[in-house]
C-alpha cells in the first residue's frame, strides 16, 4: 500500500571463511586422550622398527656389491668424455659405444694386470717356500751400517745374525715377519677376486654409460634433496673431483706401475710381481715409484750385464718422470686435493677392501674432503 513501510528481511548467508572455519572444526580429529596415547606411540614405534629392519636388510643384501658398484660408477664418470666422443663418431649409438669402450679399457688394463697378478702369486709362493726350506742367503752387512743413528747397532746385529743363521734371526723378528707374511698371502689370495671385481666394475660402468642421461639427472636430484638449492653445484663438484682424481692420480699410478712391472720382468728382477704391487701402492699415495725402482736399478747394475742395466736405467728414469707429464694433462683445473688425503684414503681403502679399495678409498676420501671444504666455506642460508 502506498505510504506503508515495508519490513526489511535479512538472509543469513555464511561467508566462505566462516564455512571453512566450521569445516575445519568439524573435521579436525579430536586430541588423543591419555588412554589412546600409548597405543599410538606403540604403533609409530612398530612402523619405524619395520622400516629400519627393511633398510638394514636391504643394506646387508647389497653390501658385498657396494665397492664394485661404486668402482663402476667412478670408472663411468672418469671415461664419460671419451664415451661422448665415441657416441658422436658412431652417430648416436649409445649402447654400442658403451660396449666398445668398456671392452677396450678392460682388455687394455686386464691383460697386463693378469700377467702381473700371476707373477705376484708365483713370487709369494716362491718366497714362502724359500723361507720354509732355508734356501735364502743373505750377505753380511757393510761396515757403515753400525754408524746409522738410533737403529744402527740393532740393524747390524740382526743383519749379521741373518747372514750366518737365518732361522735364529727370523725367530727374533717372528711377529713382524708373521704379520708381513699374512698380509702378502692375503694380497695374493685376493688377487683373483680383485680381477673379477675389475671385470664386473667395467660391466657396471658400461651400464651407467648407456643410461648416462638418467644417471646424471638422478645424481643431481639426490644432491638437491640433500643440500637444497646448491645441489647442482655439489653434484658438479663431485663429478669434477672424481674425474680429476681418477685420471690424474689413479690413472697415472696404474700406468707407472704397469710400465715399472714390465721393466722388472724384462730386466729379470726377482719378485717382479711384488715390486710392481709396491710401485702401485707408492704411486697411488703420491710417494712415487722411485723408492722401489732405484733399489732395483742398483740390483740390475750389480748382477746384470752392462747393456741390460743401462737399458733398465733409461726405462726406469722415464717411468719415474712420466707422472710430471701426464698429471697436468689428465687432472682438471682447480681440483687440488692434499697428498695426505689421498694417502689415507688409499691405505684405508686397501685395508678395508683389498686392491680395489686402494682406488676407491682414495677417490671417496678426496670427494668427501672437497665437498666438506666447499660446504665449510659456503655462505650460510638466511632463509627461515
Amino acid at each position: 500500500m502506498p505510504g506503508s513501510i515495508k519490513k526489511n528481511t535479512y538472509v543469513d548467508v555464511e561467508t566462505p571463511a566462516a564455512m571453512k572455519q566450521e569445516s575445519d572444526i568439524t573435521t579436525k580429529p579430536a586430541p588423543a586422550g591419555p588412554d589412546q596415547l600409548p597405543g599410538r606411540v606403540a604403533e609409530t614405534a612398530i612402523r619405524i622398527g619395520v622400516l629400519a629392519l627393511l633398510l638394514f636388510w636391504c643394506f646387508q643384501i647389497i653390501k658385498p656389491f657396494i665397492v664394485t658398484v661404486l668402482w663402476g660408477a667412478i670408472i663411468a664418470v672418469a671415461i664419460h668424455p671419451v664415451y661422448r666422443t665415441l657416441v658422436d663418431l658412431l652417430q648416436g649409438r649409445r649402447r654400442l659405444a658403451a660396449i666398445l669402450l668398456s671392452v677396450g679399457f678392460l682388455i687394455l688394463l686386464l691383460v697386463p694386470t693378469v700377467l702381473l697378478t700371476k707373477l705376484l702369486v708365483e713370487n709369494v709362493k716362491t718366497l714362502a717356500e724359500s723361507f720354509h726350506h732355508g734356501q735364502i742367503t743373505i750377505p753380511p752387512p757393510p761396515e757403515g751400517v753400525k754408524g746409522w743413528p738410533v737403529i744402527g747397532d740393532f740393524v747390524a746385529r740382526i743383519w749379521t745374525l741373518a747372514s750366518t743363521n737365518l732361522s735364529e734371526a727370523l725367530k727374533l723378528l717372528q711377529p713382524q715377519f708373521k704379520a708381513l707374511g699374512v698380509w702378502l698371502l692375503n694380497v695374493a689370495a685376493s688377487a683373483g677376486i680383485g680381477i673379477i671385481m675389475f671385470v664386473f666394475a667395467f660391466i657396471i660402468a658400461g651400464v651407467f654409460l648407456t643410461h648416462s642421461s638418467g644417471s646424471h639427472e638422478l645424481a643431481h636430484r639426490i644432491a638437491k634433496r640433500l643440500v637444497g638449492e646448491r645441489g647442482d653445484d655439489f653434484a658438479n663438484l663431485a663429478e669434477a673431483t672424481i674425474r680429476s682424481v681418477a685420471r690424474g692420480v689413479l690413472g697415472v699410478a696404474v700406468i707407472q706401475a704397469l710400465l715399472a712391472g714390465l721393466g722388472f720382468m724384462a730386466a729379470g728382477v726377482p719378485g717382479a710381481g711384488i715390486w710392481t704391487l709396491m710401485c702401485l701402492i707408492t704411486a697411488v699415495v703420491q710417494v712415487g715409484v722411485g723408492p722401489i725402482v732405484i733399489p732395483a736399478i742398483i740390483y740390475v747394475f750389480a748382477t746384470g750385464t752392462t747393456l741390460t742395466a743401462v737399458a733398465f736405467l733409461v726405462w726406469s728414469v722415464l717411468v719415474m718422470v712420466i707422472d710430471n707429464v701426464l698429471k697436468p694433462l689428465l687432472m682438471g683445473r682447480g681440483i687440488d686435493v692434499p697428498m695426505l688425503v689421498i694417502f689415507l684414503g688409499a691405505i684405508g681403502g686397501m685395508l678395508l677392501s683389498g686392491i680395489v679399495g686402494l682406488f676407491v678409498g682414495a677417490i671417496v676420501l678426496a670427494l668427501g674432503y672437497k665437498l666438506f671444504q666447499t660446504w665449510l666455506h659456503a655462505e650460510p642460508s638466511t632463509q627461515q
